[in-house]
């Protein structure tokens, strides 16, 4: 895995307002060339974290917060209730996630396997309920067949802020 550049590491601690410290790749770039998501790595502080993919885009982000004060979560959650079809893509999602994060752990962070396992995307551990929008965007742009991910990004217009003033330094 190649290292993640000065620049790019700058631009997401711009974008998130935060350092990060566990970040492995970019996993999507905008057309403007800034970070969208990242890949981390699933143990941070000594302790497990199950989010690998993060969505730093600060459009996307506000576009997914807007579809959540919408009542998205609860509107995609009755979704998933009633199409099998769509849980057993959902479900496929989660295993997939897991499977990447696993892959992702050194040997000497091997202790925290069974932790790691136990949850899906974020650390959900009921499949049919969605702790965030943004979590299942980020696996989708990463590239994950994430069902509900694919349609949040669907839902959303404006895919990128235009001239993108929110990620320069």
């Amino acid at each position: 895995m190649e290292r993640v550049s000065d620049k790019d590491l700058n631009i997401i601690a711009k974008q998130l307002d935060r350092n990060v410290e566990n970040v492995l790749s970019v996993e999507r770039y905008c057309s403007f060339g800034f970070p969208v998501v990242i890949l981390s790595y699933p143990v941070r502080d000594g302790k497990p974290f199950p989010t690998i993919h993060y969505l730093t885009c600060p459009h996307l982000v506000k576009e997914v917060s807007k579809l959540e004060e919408q009542g998205y979560v609860k509107k995609y959650e009755r979704l998933i209730e009633d199409n099998i079809q769509l849980f057993s893509r959902l479900e496929q999602a989660h295993k997939d996630v897991i499977k990447k994060r696993i892959s992702l752990l050194k040997p000497e962070d091997s202790e925290w396997n069974a932790v790691l396992t136990s949850s899906g995307t974020g650390g959900i551990r009921n499949w049919k309920t969605l702790k965030c929008l943004h979590l299942h965007l980020a696996d989708y742009l990463a590239g994950i067949d994430n069902p509900v991910g694919e349609l949040v990004y669907n839902r959303i217009e404006k895919k990128e802020c235009g001239e993108c003033y929110c990620c320069k330094l």
